[in-house]
């Protein structure tokens, strides 16, 4: 293969940490790791733009480097909404995958684009990005002796500087600070609204609501529901629902409860109680209800 059939090899960074990222999103295993992280972050605020202004500006006369760094990072802050607001009106939506595959296809044809517009000028117009010039630069700048021990002791302790750093941003990447930890509790009426809840029933017959409950605790949660009616009566069958839930897992379920005895402005209470603490609820909501005799 001649020089000017190769691939660039900005461009084979930018298809190869595209093909990594999509690799850490899709399979389980790594998913789950800081580096789906450390790759993500690249994928969405800089790779759509250097693309794109990859494919714009072939020439390496067009922009200097400064100016194609900037302009990536703007361009992807704005492409990417751009193709996010797109799929709000697809039948995908705004989800995880239609997003990575639009992001992953958009990067990459912006390649193939730039790939052709450069092949079309002469190959000494080419912009390039001169991955191996720079690494046998640094690796002179470093290997050269210093003239003196202070500039040899300056260079050590520079090194060690840029390392630091490198490593505390990946950290504060990487390991978000936890935030407030708090559980949300909430009812729903049947229609899945915070509206028709069943205030208003007769002797014997069942109301329907739905419970939600989201942990945000930062660790795996034992929660156990329970239904009273005026601090005394048990509402369901079971004495109490008990969920187990990972940290921003939600859960909602659809319950029927049938009032024991007849009444007005009863106090329906909806207890949670968290890790199996049954002494004092740890979140409390009611509805009001009314209960007629047949």
């Amino acid at each position: 293969m001649s020089h000017r059939d190769r691939i660039p090899s900005d461009i084979q960074v930018v298809v190869a940490v595209v093909m990594l990222t999509c690799i850490f999103i899709v399979v389980p295993a790594l998913s789950n790791t800081p580096i789906r992280t450390v790759l993500g972050l690249p994928m969405l605020l800089f790779l759509p733009g250097y693309s794109l202004i990859a494919a714009l500006f072939p020439a390496r006369d067009d922009l200097d480097g400064i100016e194609r760094f900037a302009l990536s990072i703007g361009l992807s802050i704005a492409v990417v909404p751009l193709i996010g607001l797109a799929l709000n009106y697809t039948t995908w939506g705004i989800r995880l995958f239609p997003i990575l595959i639009s992001v992953s296809a958009f990067t990459i044809i912006m390649c193939i684009v730039a790939v052709f517009r450069r092949r079309s000028l002469p190959e000494d117009e080419h912009f390039t990005v001169p991955f191996y010039k720079t690494y046998l630069s640094l690796k002179e700048e470093i290997s050269k002796k210093p003239e003196n021990k202070l500039d040899r002791i300056l260079t050590i302790l520079l090194v060690i500087s840029i390392v630091a750093s490198i490593v505390t941003l990946a950290y504060v990447v990487v390991t978000p600070k936890e935030g407030e930890k708090f559980t949300e509790f909430y009812i729903l009426g049947p229609g899945g609204m915070a509206e028709g809840y069943p205030t208003d029933l007769e002797l014997g017959q069942n109301g329907t609501v739905i419970i939600g409950v989201v942990n945000h605790e930062y660790v795996d949660t034992d929660y156990s529901i329970e239904l009273m009616l005026e601090n005394n009566s048990q509402l369901t069958d079971q004495e109490s629902l008990q969920i187990i839930l990972q940290h921003n897992e939600t859960w909602e379920k659809e319950i029927t409860f049938t009032p024991a005895s007849a009444g007005e402005n009863m106090k329906l209470q909806f207890l949670l109680y968290k890790d199996r603490d049954m002494a004092e609820p740890y979140r409390d909501l009611h509805l009001w209800i009314d209960v007629r005799e047949i």
